[in-house]
C-alpha cells in the first residue's frame, strides 16, 4: 500500500506580500494603501503569518509597529523576492512588444505629456500607449508600469527638464504688475500639491511680502485659470512651457527659483528594446530640440 502522508503547507502568499509591505514601509495603514486593502485585513494576514511560522513578527506600539529580530533577519530576503516577481510579471508583459503605459503626476500628464502623446503614437503605431495619473511614483519593480514622469532630484532617473519657479499670468494683467510688492494687491493662485511655492519664491524674490488667492486641487485647472486673467501663478516651468512660448501666460519680474527637482523619466532595467526605451529616446530628443 503506498504512503502519501499530507504534505507541510507553504506559507501563504497573500501573507507574506502583507509582511513585507509592513515591514518595509513599518506601518499597517501605509502597507494597506499599497496593497489596496484595509488595516485590519494586513493584521490578519500578518497574524496568520505569525501562525503559520509560530514566531511573532512585530511588536506593536502605541507609536506604531517594530520588527522583531525574526521579522528583521527575513525581510531582506522576502523583499527581493517580491521584486523578482514583480520583474518576471514586467517581463512577461513586455513580451509582447506591444504596450506602453505611462505612469505620471497628474498635472505632468495633463500639461505635459498629453501634447506629446500624438508624436509617440506616430512613432509607434503598433503600440497601444496607456497613461495612468498618479500622485506618488510607483515602484517599477512591483506595479505593471512601462515608465514613470515625475518631479523627482537628479540622479533619480533620466532628467527631462530642469524645474524652475517663477510668477506668470495673462498678458493683460501683467501691465498692472510692475514690481513684486504689486503682488499684493491681485489673487495669487496656488496649488493644493505644492502649496509652499508662493513662500519658496518670495523668500528669495521679495522677503516679508504677504499674498493671499484661491487654490485648487488639480495644477491644470490653476493653470486655466491664470490664462483666464483670474489672477497670478508660480509655475513650474516644464508645465506650462507651452503656454509662455504662446505668449498666454508672461513671466513676471526676473527672480527665478531653481527647484532641486527634475522633470524625471523612470523605466525598469532592460536589455531589451523596445517601446519604453523608443518612447524614452523620443521624450528626450524633443526635450533637447526645445533647449537647443
Amino acid at each position: 500500500m503506498p504512503v502519501d502522508p499530507p504534505r507541510p503547507k507553504p506559507p501563504p502568499l497573500n501573507a507574506l506580500r502583507a509582511f513585507e509591505a509592513a515591514a518595509r514601509l513599518c506601518s499597517f495603514s501605509r502597507a494597506a494603501d499599497e496593497l489596496a486593502v484595509t488595516p485590519g485585513a494586513v493584521s490578519q494576514q500578518v497574524k496568520a503569518l505569525e501562525d503559520w511560522a509560530g514566531v511573532r513578527l512585530f511588536t506593536r506600539t502605541p507609536q506604531g509597529v517594530v520588527l522583531t529580530p525574526a521579522a528583521d533577519r527575513i525581510l531582506p530576503d522576502v523583499t527581493r523576492a517580491f521584486d523578482g516577481l514583480g520583474q518576471v510579471a514586467q517581463t512577461l508583459r513586455s513580451a509582447a512588444g506591444n504596450r506602453l503605459h505611462i505612469a505620471a503626476l497628474p498635472a505632468i500628464a495633463q500639461l505635459w505629456l498629453a501634447p506629446r502623446l500624438p508624436a509617440l503614437r506616430a512613432a509607434m503605431p503598433e503600440v497601444t500607449v496607456s497613461v495612468s495619473a498618479l500622485e506618488q511614483p510607483p515602484n517599477l519593480l512591483r506595479e505593471p508600469f512601462s515608465l514613470s514622469l515625475f518631479l523627482a532630484p537628479e540622479g533619480e532617473g533620466r532628467a527631462l527638464a530642469r524645474d524652475e519657479l517663477f510668477p506668470v499670468c495673462a498678458p493683460d494683467l501683467a501691465k498692472r504688475l510692475q514690481r513684486p510688492e504689486d503682488l499684493a494687491q491681485v489673487p495669487c493662485l496656488s496649488d493644493s500639491t505644492w502649496d509652499g511655492d508662493w513662500q519658496t519664491w518670495i523668500a528669495v524674490a521679495c522677503p516679508g511680502l504677504r499674498v493671499s488667492g484661491p487654490s485648487y486641487s488639480l495644477y491644470s485647472m490653476a493653470v486655466a485659470e491664470a490664462v483666464a486673467g483670474a489672477g497670478v501663478l508660480i509655475e513650474h516651468r516644464p508645465l506650462i512651457d507651452s503656454h509662455l512660448r504662446a505668449g498666454t501666460l508672461v513671466q513676471l519680474f526676473e527672480t527665478t527659483v531653481v527647484s532641486d527637482n527634475s522633470l524625471t523619466a523612470v523605466a525598469p532595467q532592460s536589455k531589451k528594446k523596445g517601446p519604453t526605451q523608443l518612447a524614452l529616446d523620443l521624450l528626450v530628443f524633443e526635450c533637447d530640440a526645445k533647449e537647443r
